[in-house]
């Protein structure tokens, strides 16, 4: 059992996890972000890899994505920035990005040193599932990765049960087919698409993303999925604040939730 399935071994709801992209603000933001984030009891993090056409994200991601390469930021480094921190964080990592530059590294080569570094698994969007069965579920086994998949409202109950049969961490619930970052609450339509996912009775816990943005967003995940993802916002907070501490806690009091 790997960091993150530990984590929802032991809690099954109310999950908060962050995403921030690495090398941004700065190619030395890392380390701060993750350790602030740890100290204000964020339940586990995904960590951006940027990447210059990154199609499902809205342009708060994009623009991160793009500054985190102007810094300087590869791959490389940023195993290079985990492998510092091993031993000083405890908090659940997953690696967040596209397919390309992972293949461009060497497929086997990056989950070796994913999982030498510290992280629980991956996401990657553009990974066909077809194509995970035949050519990298083996390598997510052998490195105790765990693959996490994403649905829309547009995915069908019969794919989404094979995603649920793959899953072994938690399922990705895109709140919606639009990019990230749209500042609208949540909906009729949204709300439908939550209670159909829970009427099927998955195996996996359900974690929404996509639009989680203040208080309403954050409890109407909560009161309907095992947890939330915030992205875009979060993202803000940092450009705003050279202090991640500082981000995190303004982030946590837009989400309603009290200060430590």
């Amino acid at each position: 059992m790997n960091a993150l399935q530990n984590l929802f071994h032991n809690k099954k709801q109310n999950q908060l996890s962050l995403f921030f992209t690495a090398g941004y603000p700065t190619i030395d933001s890392t380390a701060g972000i993750i350790e602030a984030c740890q100290k204000a009891g964020i339940d586990f993090l995904e960590v951006g890899m940027p990447y210059s056409d990154p199609l499902a994200d809205g342009p708060v991601i994009q623009q991160s994505s793009t500054r985190a390469i102007v810094n300087g930021m590869t791959i490389e480094l940023l195993f290079n920035q985990l492998e510092a921190l091993k031993g000083k964080t405890t908090i659940p990592l997953l690696l967040m990005g596209y397919l390309n530059p992972v293949i461009q590294f060497g497929a086997e080569r990056f989950m070796e040193k994913a999982s030498a570094t510290g992280a629980s698994g991956l996401i990657l969007p553009d990974l066909p599932i077809h194509e995970y069965r035949e050519e990298y579920q083996t390598l997510f086994e052998k490195y105790n990765l765990s693959p996490v998949f994403l649905i829309t409202p547009h995915t069908s109950d019969e794919r989404i049960k094979l995603i649920d049969e793959l899953s072994n961490a938690f399922i990705y619930v895109v709140s919606s087919a639009a990019t990230t970052g749209k500042k609208q609450d949540f909906g009729q339509a949204q709300l439908v698409y939550f209670q159909r996912l829970k009427s099927m009775n998955l195996k996996n816990p359900l974690i929404g993303g996509f639009g989680i943005h203040n208080r309403q967003t954050l409890q109407q995940a909560w009161q309907n999925l095992n947890g939330a993802i915030c992205g875009s916002a979060f993202l803000k907070k940092l450009a705003a604040t050279p202090d991640a501490e500082k981000a995190v806690e303004e982030l946590k009091k837009d989400l309603g939730l009290k200060m430590d």
